[in-house]
């Protein structure tokens, strides 16, 4: 076994991706694909197959990837060598995703950070898919998923922020009154609501769910964010995070932030990763500009 070839095959699998694992290691793609060429004859096995245009492991590579990274570390330490990584000087890409609400809330911090701190790094975002709870590659495809806690997603999750859910209505909604919204106002009124495909509830529709209330739902979009728009100048309501309410309720604007009548009923969003991740420095410095940002969005005094 050529030694040389053990990072490679540690990084194969743990990217998923001969072009994504060729630029974390600083290779063309022609050298990382006579790589993989060479470690399929090494061990007899395909280690990556193409689905479509992605690809995906082997049940082999599966039981190999812990083996090699476990491999690599020992190596690593019996050698005395430190894998580095320099944000100020690496061209690493890294692939999230998350919804449009999540990205609304943190996309301007983020680029920030990282903008600051490794100007040659980029970041591609794309949008949560009604899937990913029963993706078994959400994570080989992606180096972070955001997403709402205690829904299922795969991976390690770790806390980013909190978040409750409002009433979001046109100053001009017939039912408004003194700026507020009854429970038998929600049940009268038309409503605009979010879908994350089937079988994906939120913490609103079981809280209607909990309390017998039947909505009466005119128009479903894909997402939080649309809903602003899609109630402005109409009778509709919408019950949605209070972040975003925040950013579309303006005292000049047409639509106003009502208290919601149904209690406090919270969002709490997280960020998950393989495990696997953890063995990278470039991701474990990628976690951390997700923990300041933690920090940044608690509430005063929390």
């Amino acid at each position: 076994m050529d030694l040389n070839l053990l990072t490679a095959l540690q990084v194969l699998l743990e990217e998923g991706n001969v072009t994504r694992a060729g630029q974390r290691l600083g290779m063309s793609q022609p050298a990382m694909s006579v790589a993989l060429s060479r470690l399929r004859r090494r061990f007899d096995d395909e280690l990556l197959i193409r689905q479509g245009r992605e690809y995906e492991l082997t049940p082999f590579a599966v039981e190999l990837l812990p083996q090699a990274q476990e491999s690599v570390r020992l190596l690593k330490a019996a050698l005395m060598v430190e894998e580095e990584f320099d944000a100020a000087t690496s061209h690493r890409v890294f692939r999230l995703t998350m919804s449009d609400y999540a990205i609304s809330v943190i996309h301007e911090h983020l680029l920030a950070s990282v903008r600051d701190l490794a100007p040659g790094v980029r970041l591609i975002i794309d949008q949560l898919g009604p899937d990913v709870r029963t993706s078994e590659r959400v994570l080989v495809d992606y180096d972070i998923l955001v997403g709402p806690l205690g829904y299922g997603f795969p991976g390690e999750a770790r806390p980013l922020w909190r978040d409750r859910f409002v009433c979001l209505a046109d100053r001009d909604n017939p039912r408004l009154r003194d700026g507020k919204l009854t429970l038998e106002d929600l049940e009268a009124l038309p409503h605009a609501v979010a879908s994350f495909g089937r079988g994906n509830l939120t913490a609103v529709d079981r809280t209607f769910g909990e309390l017998g209330l039947n909505r009466r739902v005119e128009v479903e979009v894909a997402g939080w964010l649309p809903l602003p728009f899609v109630i402005e100048g109409t009778d509709l309501v919408a019950v949605v995070p209070e972040r975003l309410a925040r950013m579309h309720s303006r005292p000049e604007g047409q639509l106003v932030f009502v208290e919601p009548p149904f209690g406090h009923v919270v969002l709490a969003e997280g960020y998950s990763f393989a495990p696997t991740r953890l063995s990278d420095p470039a991701h474990k410095w990628l976690f951390g500009r997700l923990d300041e940002l933690r920090d940044l969005l608690a509430p005063s005094g929390a």
